[in-house]
């Protein structure tokens, strides 16, 4: 994760971006929103900008929207500046994140942008196959394409791919192809020159530009528009690119990976992916099997997983009860490692006896698993979505004794989501039953 951090704010960004970095972030600082874009332009990427909200944002915005660069913001303040904050939200900001800062605050802000791991945590003999044939050829040039279900692990073992690649001393960059609109990822990709478009007020190297020397991760590539595959097989068939209103092409020296979790196959023969590119990306394929083909790696992960939430956030580490155990190791995890983590995550916050019991994990206990599937859509049956909501919203809050952080990272929705669904209970009288539940964590 490298962040970007704009502005001072007294040094209390600075302790933020000190915080991040302590997270595992790279940080880069500019004083102000030109020294910003200035960096970006000529290739200084990042993947998250923390600016001072006292600054111009809603122009950063305007100008990063202007210029095709697709980076989130997040605006920093000390609480009193309310009309720069609602300013900053209502211009694009993703969140607010309130100075002095807290660092479980932060996690989760670094989180919410990206959700990758870097740590590589396996046991089952099937993940060790797919690993030896990673280590193998990782140290070759060679184009390779890693597939798997969402949530298996794609993107971590790319990163272990480049680790274990001659370049591992240069840039690792990765591209989210499914996030990023079309009309922006060719800048993204291959950079534009001044002029290009209204806006393109001067040159901006991309994304291949950016990684060169090094690795260029193209995650989610199955959502890249047929057009735009036609301009990157010309870019891995040369080893050249065109900015985005140029004449000149561009050399540049890339490792290239690639991910999908669909049937790229398939998708050639529906017409939705060009097959002389699928062929140039699939030199090798690495193929991750969901989790439920690995099991030994089922419990591996769930430890590892308690153990790093218990110690982020301060929490003794409880073991599984027996019954715990059985549930994890029978459970089907269709969202594979990410749907695990998250649960582990929330039985950390959730269990409070001396083990981590089955109702902590799943909301039920192992005895009432059967009658609970037959019951719940019928408790559900002639209530509004937005009761249902609205109780999952207050009752996890109030499990979290009213940590708007913790919360939202058990929801899965972004801490602003919280904070404005709470100001409409709050206005219709409906408050949830921890009187710490709007505390300002967020």
């Amino acid at each position: 994760m490298r962040v970007l951090i704009v502005g001072t704010l007294k040094g209390h960004i600075s302790t933020a971006g000190k915080i991040a970095m302590a997270r595992g972030a790279q940080i880069q600082h500019v004083d102000d929103i030109d020294a910003a874009l200035g960096g970006l332009r000529t290739g200084k990427g990042a993947d998250l900008i923390l600016i001072d909200v006292t600054l111009d944002v809603p122009l950063l915005i305007q100008k990063l929207t202007s210029e095709r660069i697709s980076i989130p913001v997040i605006a920093c303040g000390i609480g009193s500046e309310k009309e720069e904050i609602l300013r900053a939200i209502k211009a694009g900001a993703k969140e607010y994140l309130p100075l002095p800062p807290d660092p479980e605050l932060i996690a989760a802000v670094l989180e919410a942008v990206s959700q990758d791991s870097t740590d590589l945590i396996f046991k089952d003999p099937k993940m060790q196959r797919v690993l030896k044939m990673a280590e193998q050829v990782a140290p070759s040039e060679a184009s390779i394409l890693i597939t798997g279900e969402s949530g298996t692990g794609k993107e971590v073992m790319a990163r272990f791919i480049h680790q274990k690649s001659k370049r591992n001393d240069k840039r690792f960059i990765s591209v989210n192809c499914a996030a990023i609109p079309e009309n922006l990822l060719e800048s993204e990709l291959f950079g534009h020159e001044k002029g290009a478009f209204t806006g393109a007020v001067a040159r901006r190297l991309g994304k291949f530009e950016e990684a060169n020397g090094g690795t260029l991760l193209l995650d989610e590539i199955s959502e890249m528009h047929v057009r735009l595959q036609a301009k990157l097989l010309r870019a891995i068939q040369e080893r050249e690119i065109d900015r985005v209103g140029g004449n000149h092409p561009v050399k540049v020296d890339i490792r290239l990976l690639a991910t999908s979790n669909r049937d790229l196959l398939q998708a050639v023969k529906n017409g939705e992916f060009r097959e002389d590119l699928y062929f140039r990306l699939n030199v090798i394929n690495i193929e991750i099997p969901p989790l439920r083909e690995r099991p030994q790696d089922i419990l591996t992960l769930a430890e590892y997983f308690v153990g790093k939430y218990s110690e982020s956030n301060g929490i003794i580490k409880r073991q599984f009860s027996n019954e715990a155990l059985r549930a994890i190791t029978e459970n089907h995890w269709t969202g594979n490692v990410r749907e695990l983590e998250n649960t582990m995550h929330r039985a950390v916050l959730l269990a409070q006896g001396e083990a981590i019991e089955v109702e902590d994990i799943f909301g039920f206990t192992s005895a009432s698993k059967s009658a609970t599937s037959k019951t719940t859509s019928n408790g559900l049956v002639g209530r509004t979505m937005e009761d249902v909501e609205r109780e999952m919203i207050l009752g996890t809050l109030d499990h979290c004794l009213g940590n708007r952080t913790q919360a939202a990272k058990i929801l899965g929705i972004s801490i602003r989501t919280l904070r404005n669904k709470l100001n409409e209970y709050s206005a219709k009288g409906m408050t949830p039953k921890s009187a710490n539940a709007y505390k300002a964590v967020g």
